[in-house]
């Protein structure tokens, strides 16, 4: 009897070092994933997207979570928290997104692009997180998405300032 052999769609896989939340400044292995549920990935759906990345819990299961185990590593997601993780993931990451669903309710962070209209942090305060992140929405206001970022954290002690140190230090 044979073994079953899985494909998985990547995009990209890399060394670097991780740039924000909680793992920042940690070495990593990216391991980018193709296709997202959140857009199609088309240039022209992106006015109504919510997200640009791979959604990783659209391909990561348990085969490979053990096998990256087996290797070594650690297994740790960013994730828009749409899906329900597997069981095995060392480090669970929800970034939420505008008004999509969050089913994904628990893991060691949350973090939260601010500010979006359609997805204030007091939404998910209840949420079970080790952390709560906020980051400043990139862009041409981010000057003013990052001072209202310290403005709400400092309001709201839950929350920390997540900044995309990786940007500033030219790593990706």
């Amino acid at each position: 009897m044979g073994v079953a052999r899985v494909t998985y769609s990547a995009k990209e896989v890399f060394l670097t070092v991780q740039g924000e939340g909680g793992q920042a400044g940690r070495p990593a292995v990216f391991l980018r994933f193709a296709g997202c549920n959140l857009w199609s990935g088309l240039e022209r759906d992106r006015a109504t997207a919510v997200c640009t990345g791979g959604e990783p819990l659209m391909q990561l299961d348990a085969p490979l979570i053990e096998a990256l185990h087996a290797r070594g590593f650690e297994v740790a997601i960013e994730s828009n928290g749409t899906l329900v993780a597997p069981e095995g993931i060392d480090w669970i990451c929800i970034s939420p997104k505008a008004d999509a669903p969050v089913v994904q309710t628990s893991g060691q962070e949350l973090k939260l692009v601010f500010p979006q209209p359609l997805a204030m942090p007091e939404r998910f305060e209840g949420l079970d997180f080790e952390r709560f992140w906020l980051q400043p929405m990139d862009g041409p206001d981010q000057a003013a998405n990052t001072a209202a970022a310290i403005e709400y954290c400092l309001t709201h002690p839950q929350w920390r300032l997540s900044v995309q140190t990786h940007k500033y230090i030219g790593v990706r």
